[in-house]
């Protein structure tokens, strides 16, 4: 069973005063399978903890695991690696590639590692069926709506089923019944894979599906 431990992470950003003290001493532990949510008001701080536990940032102190790894020692090339292989992200902004097709999007992290097999293709079509793209294959991210865009970019966070899911406010852009289905595929794939899902969130409708709920406010995390 894989394992994702975050353990006193403390972030501060340098200022001409006093450091900027964003985290402070926050740690929680996820297991195969559980989700969680993050919620707390704007500048809390809860996109810097998602992107110090997927890697993107570092921590001032404290220390992240995942699947009992340390990644912080890793090289540049070992952490691309790394989080690449186990980790998937979604993101308010869709990010996708504006003269790539829909599939190839989806493709991306395959063609990141260097390899894109058979395997890959079929599953990337087999995602984009999951989340309703079946006839959208072709298209650019241009020629969908929004809530098309968010379902392509969620299928190419689950291409190389990730142990831990990322999704920072993957429902903020969207409609309410388009926020519903999105929220629906993200637990249902993620479920189905056993992956570890964390979700930093205002909506409260979005963090009451997750199995437990966090609130961060002045760079400390309490469970609600």
């Amino acid at each position: 069973m894989s394992s994702l431990v975050v353990e006193e992470v403390c972030k501060e950003y340098p200022t001409r005063g006093e450091p900027l003290r964003v985290l402070r001493g926050v740690s929680l532990v996820l297991e195969s399978g559980q989700t969680a949510a993050i919620m707390g008001p704007s500048g809390s701080g809860k996109s810097t903890l998602l992107s110090i536990v997927g890697t993107l940032e570092p921590a001032t102190s404290g220390r992240v695991l995942l699947d009992g790894q340390d990644p912080a020692g890793l090289s540049e090339p070992d952490l691309a690696a790394f989080r690449r292989q186990k980790i998937g992200f979604v993101f308010q902004e869709h990010y996708l590639l504006p003269q790539c097709t829909v599939l190839e999007n989806v493709l991306v992290p395959t063609v990141a590692a260097g390899r894109t097999a058979p395997e890959d293709v079929t599953r990337a079509q087999q995602l984009l069926a999951r989340v309703g793209l079946a006839d959208r294959l072709q298209h650019r991210p241009a020629e969908l709506s929004g809530g098309e865009r968010q379902r392509a970019a969620l299928a190419r966070a689950l291409v190389n089923r990730p142990l831990l899911v990322l999704a920072d406010e993957p429902t903020g852009n969207l409609d309410r019944s388009t926020a519903a289905r999105v929220a629906d595929l993200l637990l249902e794939v993620t479920q189905e894979q056993n992956a570890m899902l964390l979700v930093v969130t205002h909506s409260p409708a979005l963090a009451a599906r997750m199995g437990r709920q966090y609130e961060l406010d002045d760079g400390r995390l309490v469970e609600r």
